[in-house]
């Protein structure tokens, strides 16, 4: 039985060697390439172009199955094809509409989408002059037997490279790169960590999708189609034949650029590190996100997959005791009730007030993946999920704060606690005493200045320190308790 297996299997691999042909009509888009990790489990779609109404074969060496469909008019074709449970072998996939193309070194694993502005884009190596905490040494580690590969659409021989357009396009530049210390160097820190710890758990492959823009609002990653429930934003630009002015605010220019060409690949989920750029709408923005986010899992059709995303941190802005950045993360912290399936990373304890890009981006990826092990892979016995407030009660001249997610209750206990503010009727805020309560581990705020309090802030501006979290290091949520 095994020499028959063998022989079978030899016959498989020369077959596809012969029919290998670089220069065969059939064209794929930069995303389905060598090197590429499709999602296990799945019905994962393939597609591109061939000659006009030509019968296309897709064959797979998991299974040696062979698909077939036929190319339209323009030449485009689309199939589906059933992936196996993740592992570390390799393999082929052959196309032909009468000359073949081969693609090499395919994995199968879990794959996520990596998006936002410069927080999520800076790379492994840093920006120039702005150095990140130790990522030299676990760059120079890297090795391609680590199934872990990068789609990188960002840069370009080592240059950034810039993508977008008014109207929604079928492909983008990138590559599928292995994980070697050169290709590590220029992928993002952040979707990087996360994809390390996964792969590290899992013990499967794992493949990113990086699609980023520093600077970037949210408005110019959404669609015209989430655009749309928003008359107060203007879309003239999309028809008018004047050039794109802004890349990093016009609406809908990097949707149609760096996720449309996307929406036919097969992920897991989508991770989310934005919003600085909005604080200056940050009510609107409140709206916006759940929106994108909709219109995201719609136009990909996989259901509502996870969308785990990162509040913005500390830093000075207009000033350390200016609240743009706190009116911000309370927008996000909204938008963790408001977005199914969704889930935030606080940055509390990693920021910097004059350093806008945070040199620890382990942390980052770290807690984006503990989301992601918990809520999409089912793991338990950990934290994940921060601390937020829930309720407050008043009584003898204290306010009494009750939280979810500290099931164990909040630390550091007797010890007072930094960064809380409290207020009388006259919407005055004072700086607060505040300490956890050893009985009921409530957190209870008062101060001598204002005798019968109504409101409470915690870490409510632009630079706040971290001074409250849970047992398992998570830090409590910025909130306040009034709507002034």
């Amino acid at each position: 039985m095994k020499k028959w297996s063998y022989l079978i299997a030899g016959a498989w691999c020369m077959a596809l060697l012969t029919a290998m042909d670089v220069s065969g009509k059939v064209k794929l888009p930069a995303v389905l390439s060598d090197n590429m990790v499709l999602q296990q489990q799945a019905e994962v779609k393939l597609w591109g172009t061939a000659r006009a109404n030509s019968t296309v074969r897709v064959t797979t060496s998991w299974d040696k199955r062979s698909y077939r469909t036929t190319a339209d008019a323009d030449g485009a074709w689309l199939v589906e094809v059933a992936t196996p449970a993740a592992g570390r072998e390799t393999h082929r996939i052959v196309f032909n509409d009468g000359e073949s193309l081969m693609l090499n070194n395919v994995l199968i694993g879990e794959v996520w989408f990596c998006s936002g502005q410069s927080n999520m884009e800076m790379p492994m190596r840093g920006f120039d002059r702005q150095p990140l905490s130790g990522t030299n040494d676990i760059i120079a580690r890297a090795k391609p037997s680590t199934p872990i590969r990068m789609f990188v659409t960002d840069m370009k021989d080592g240059k950034w490279f810039r993508q977008f357009s008014k109207e929604p396009q079928s492909d983008c530049w990138g590559k599928w790169l292995e994980n070697t210390p050169d290709n590590v160097a220029i992928t993002s820190a952040a979707a990087y960590y996360f994809a390390r710890y996964l792969q590290d758990v899992l013990d499967i492959p794992v493949g990113i999708i990086v699609s980023t823009l520093g600077g970037s609002r949210i408005e110019p990653w959404m669609s015209r189609e989430a655009i749309a429930g928003f008359p107060q934003i203007k879309l003239d630009h999309l028809t008018d034949k004047q050039n794109i002015k802004n890349i990093h605010a016009d609406p809908c220019v990097l949707y149609n650029a760096k996720i449309a060409p996307f929406i036919n690949y097969a992920i897991r989920g989508f991770l989310w590190y934005q919003g600085e750029s909005n604080r200056d709408n940050a009510a609107l923005y409140r709206k916006l996100a759940p929106a994108f986010v909709k219109d995201l899992r719609s136009k990909w059709g996989r259901g509502d997959f996870p969308f785990y995303f990162v509040e913005i941190a500390p830093f000075n802005y207009e000033g350390a005791d200016g609240t743009s950045a706190a009116y911000m993360r309370e927008t996000q912290a909204q938008n963790w009730k408001d977005i199914p399936n969704s889930g935030m990373v606080t940055t509390l304890d990693v920021g910097h007030p004059v350093f806008i890009h945070p040199t620890d981006k382990a942390t980052v990826g770290q807690r984006l993946a503990w989301w992601a092990l918990a809520k999409t892979y089912g793991r338990t016995g950990f934290g994940y999920a921060p601390p937020r407030y829930r309720s407050m009660e008043i009584a003898e001249g204290k306010i009494y704060i009750n939280v979810d997610n500290a099931e164990q209750g909040l630390c550091p206990m007797w010890t007072a606690l930094d960064g809380f503010e409290i207020a009388g009727e006259d919407k005055v805020f004072h700086k607060a005493h505040a300490e956890i309560e050893t009985k009921s581990c409530r957190l209870a705020v008062s101060s001598e200045e204002v005798k019968h309090p109504i409101a409470v802030r915690y870490a409510f501006k632009n630079t706040p320190k971290a001074s409250v979290f849970n047992i398992y290091g998570l830090p409590l949520i910025p909130f306040r308790t009034d709507e002034w």
